[in-house]
């Protein structure tokens, strides 16, 4: 049952994930970041979602520290960039990422797009690392189908979870048919659209109906279609409103509703064609 911020999801290989947690894309290193994510923490967020390429995980670190609570409490993702994909590198940017942070070792690190010809090498690299115990769970983030597939193919272990794009104009149907049948746990990052949902007259109006904002609708569903959402904010009353939506239900014609928005449009680059 999905009823605070520190229920969990069970990974294929037992590992416990909150269902909830802070993103911290494009939050740049500072005491907003540190006290963003002390601020979530205090109020109950217990999964904290960063990259190496965003160029925080030494705030992220910081605020951990600082927070007081205990390392084996929280859920620590980081995710390897494009320019390390490889084997020997992608073992390296795993160090890097720790030494940054400050910890001894991540809940859950992935690869953080799906570059052709590159992200098999990175994937045997995690694969390495979680043999080895030095990371509890490993996955992809922005792969397709058939990105998937093609990884399934040679992999020893298969991806704990697929963090992807996923808002009520993006659904991602297929990556989330394929994940459930292959014991994949979906992510969702940018769940607010970038805050382009906002002023959406039906997603407005269901959230009348049950005294809630906008972004707590989108998030709740979320969560009652089984993903795992992360949204971002720096803004101590924004991260405990996105927080307070295990109070309430959305109906299946709520969830009938807002699925029926889907329009396939990305805020974000197109994992099937993307340049950096």
């Amino acid at each position: 049952m999905i009823n605070n911020l520190q229920s969990t999801t069970t990974l294929s290989n037992g590992v416990k994930m909150p269902w909830f947690g802070l993103g911290v894309f494009k939050v740049e290193e500072g005491p907003e970041l540190v006290n963003a994510v002390k601020a979530a923490i205090k109020h109950g967020y217990r999964s904290i979602d960063t990259a190496a390429i965003y160029g925080n995980e030494e705030g992220v670190g910081q605020g951990i520290r600082e927070s007081g609570i205990a390392r084996e409490d929280l859920f620590v993702t980081s995710k390897v960039w494009n320019a390390d994909l490889g084997y020997e590198s992608t073992l390296a940017a795993y160090q890097t990422s720790l030494e940054k942070l400050g910890v001894e070792y991540l809940d859950l690190y992935l690869i953080h797009w799906p570059v052709a010809g590159k992200y098999k090498e990175a994937w045997r690299a995690l694969e390495t690392l979680y043999k080895e115990g030095r990371v509890r769970a490993i996955g992809v983030s922005n792969f397709q189908v058939h990105h998937l597939e093609d990884l399934l193919k040679d992999a020893e272990i298969k991806p704990m979870v697929n963090q992807v794009e996923y808002h009520p104009l993006l659904t991602q149907n297929e990556v989330q048919t394929f994940c459930r049948e292959n014991g994949i746990q979906m992510e969702a990052w940018s769940p607010l659209m970038q805050g382009q949902l906002l002023d959406n007259e039906v997603l407005a109006g269901i959230a009348a109906k049950y005294n809630k904002s906008v972004a707590q609708i989108i998030l709740r569903w979320d969560l009652q279609n089984g993903v795992v959402t992360i949204p971002k904010s720096t803004k101590e009353h924004r991260i405990i409103e996105n927080s307070q939506v295990f109070d309430f239900e959305l109906t299946q014609e709520d969830m009938y509703q807002i699925n029926e928005l889907n329009k396939n449009h990305r805020v974000g680059p197109d994992p099937d064609n993307f340049d950096f």
